[in-house]
């Protein structure tokens, strides 16, 4: 049996971007297409919900307009969003689903929610949700002050250091980001923008706008979205993996660490054991570089969080991979910056940990393992990719090496 399918639109973007202003000038089309819209706001009054009533596009009554207040559907209202994508899908009169989410969400639990739908709902004739793109809208004012001017964001709900944390999850997870009110900001500062969303992601199609206009082709029945492909997108991951599309990377919810990726040595570090890539391909005339830091020791946990805390350079915009301790040799860590939000959690045991049978069984099924592995260290290692502007890498790479034991 064939079963229809509702392309969906998430609109994602920190709060005041502009994504309720972009979703007023969808809901105001004049094609005929017809909107359900799922608006979330993590207060008890739904915000964004009552700005589109105002704005004369819905009324308060419509059913076309769904507000899911009081929580996140990126982690409490997870079912919630399930249970109102099934309600449209049943009700089968509406052409295309488009979900705001609050401005403090993560882009890719919601996606991860609308892919498991079938999963989850019990199989019906009615139509089924497909995600069909992921845009993130970008405030290219506020962007230019959080890491040019480094003026503090602050707004509520949301402490000043968690900020820029959210703002590069947005925009690392996403097929296009729509760069907002560039009238705002000069040429100059576009151009340094723009090197900026390259670095930290690559792959997503960057559109100037001014209040979302842009034509309803990019945006719409694009078909744009593959979830293995967008969550691979983020420049740190294209930096530790190098491209490589292996089915073992980024399953942190297994019992041991799948962080065993191909490294190129082509680098110019005077370590002779570094493997620190250098990249300056988006925006050399604004210093903004990336660099793999890479070792086989372990870390004192100790000197590390020294590290972190006093000897952090204020250039770097993203830090994300994968490090491991002497005071827990087996366990491999998944450390993450952004911004002034610092995170550090276990990711599972390494594969070095295993029986030797079954770690023989894991290899004859996964060549990189091998490729990788070090006689001494197994796949322990400390692997981080460095995105920021005017780093000193020398000084970092030196400060890295003095945690080694």
């Amino acid at each position: 049996m064939q079963i229809d399918k509702i392309p969906v639109l998430l609109l994602t973007g920190y709060l005041g971007s502009g994504k309720t202003t972009l979703l007023n000038r969808i809901l105001s089309n004049k094609k005929g297409i017809r909107f359900a819209v799922i608006v979330n706001d993590i207060g008890e009054v739904n915000i964004d919900a009552t700005l589109i009533q105002k704005g004369g596009i819905v009324a308060e009554q419509d059913d076309n307009l769904i507000a899911l207040q009081n929580g996140c559907i990126c982690c409490s209202l997870k079912m919630d969003l399930l249970q109102q994508l099934r309600d449209l899908c049943v009700a089968d009169c509406f052409d295309y689903i488009v979900i705001e989410a609050s401005g403090i969400c993560e882009p890719a639990p919601i996606a991860q929610t609308i892919c498991s739908y079938s999963s989850m709902v019990p199989v019906t004739s009615a139509p089924i949700p497909q995600l069909d793109a992921v845009v993130t809208i970008v405030d290219a004012l506020r962007l230019r002050d959080e890491f040019a001017a480094g003026d503090d964001l602050q707004k509520h709900y949301v402490k000043e250091e968690d900020i820029s944390a959210l703002v590069v999850e947005q925009i690392e997870f996403c097929n296009l980001i729509l760069l907002n009110k560039v009238s705002m900001v000069s040429m100059e500062e576009r151009k340094h923008i723009r090197a900026i969303l390259r670095a930290i992601q690559p792959k997503a199609k960057i559109i100037d706008c001014d209040y979302c206009d842009v034509p309803f082709s990019e945006i719409l029945d694009a078909d744009l979205f593959d979830f293995e492909q967008v969550a691979t997108s983020a420049a740190w991951i294209q930096c530790v993996e190098g491209d490589v599309d292996d089915d073992h990377h980024h399953h942190e919810h297994d019992e041991h660490c799948h962080c065993h990726e191909h490294h190129d040595h082509d680098h110019e570090c005077d370590n002779p054991h570094c493997c620190c890539h250098h990249h300056h391909n988006h925006g050399d005339e604004y210093g903004i570089s990336t660099f793999v830091y890479y070792r086989r020791q372990p870390m004192s946990l100790n000197r590390f969080d020294e590290f972190v805390a006093r000897h952090w350079d204020k250039g770097v915009i993203r830090c994300k991979g994968m490090c491991y301790f002497e005071e827990e040799y087996d366990m491999c860590y998944l450390f993450e910056q952004a911004g002034k939000q610092f995170d550090l959690k276990q990711a599972g045991a390494f594969y070095a940990t295993m029986p030797e049978e079954e770690l023989m069984q894991m290899m004859a099924q996964d060549p990189t393992l091998q490729r990788d592995w070090d006689e001494r260290y197994g796949d322990r290692m400390q692997k981080l990719v460095f995105i920021g502007q005017n780093m000193d890498k020398e000084a970092i790479c030196q400060a890295l090496d003095n945690c080694l034991v």
